[in-house]
């Protein structure tokens, strides 16, 4: 009795905290807080962030030459690429990158300039946009492309900083397409811009 007293009480002082760690499970709530901020993000598709939007071309609007300003067609490109960026994330954003601004069509006054985007790919805190511009005919409703823009939006966080993203989850055919071309642009992304992640 006297030798197993004395090996209860060196296992006791030796050992303490090792017994009350072989009993104890690790909390769910610790668990969680381990997983990084993206893999507790959602995924999202574009038809849930899609935006389309119609403007008349004013006097305003027109170059010296009486066709639509490249400048207003960029700032129009911005701001529905924003809405869709915002729809997505659900954060603030900020416009990091517009890539091409090539005018296939001429745009006149009293046309139709319809802009439809829609996200096409996700990096970790960066979001890729595609935004369509066509010209509409207002007799017969006939569109003609004027250009394809991709725009690079990044979300940021309460501290103004860069930060995590929902990731892009293509939910049809025509979404992976983008998905898939988005895939080979992204390594071009870093060496052109400092803030696609």
């Amino acid at each position: 009795v006297w030798g197993a007293w004395m090996v209860f009480s060196f296992c006791a002082v030796a050992f303490p905290p090792a017994w009350g760690k072989m009993v104890q499970k690790t909390p769910i709530a610790e668990t969680e807080n381990r997983m990084s901020e993206e893999e507790r993000l959602p995924g999202r598709c574009s038809r849930e962030s899609a935006a389309e939007q119609v403007y008349i071309v004013m006097p305003q609007h027109l170059n010296s030459f009486g066709k639509l300003f490249g400048g207003q067609l960029a700032a129009w490109i911005d701001v529905i690429a924003g809405v869709v960026a915002t729809r997505h994330c659900r954060m603030p954003i900020t416009t990091a990158a517009i890539d091409n601004l090539r005018f296939r069509e001429s745009v006149s006054q009293n046309e139709l300039l319809v802009l439809r985007a829609r996200m096409t790919h996700t990096g970790r805190t960066s979001m890729e946009v595609r935004v369509d511009s066509y010209v509409e005919d207002i007799l017969n409703g006939e569109r003609k492309l004027v250009n394809t823009a991709f725009v690079i939006e990044v979300a940021l966080g309460p501290d103004g900083k860069p930060c995590p993203v929902p990731p892009f989850t293509p939910c049809s055919a025509e979404e992976q397409a983008d998905y898939d071309a988005g895939e080979k642009r992204r390594p071009i992304g870093p060496k052109k811009y400092d803030l696609y992640e």
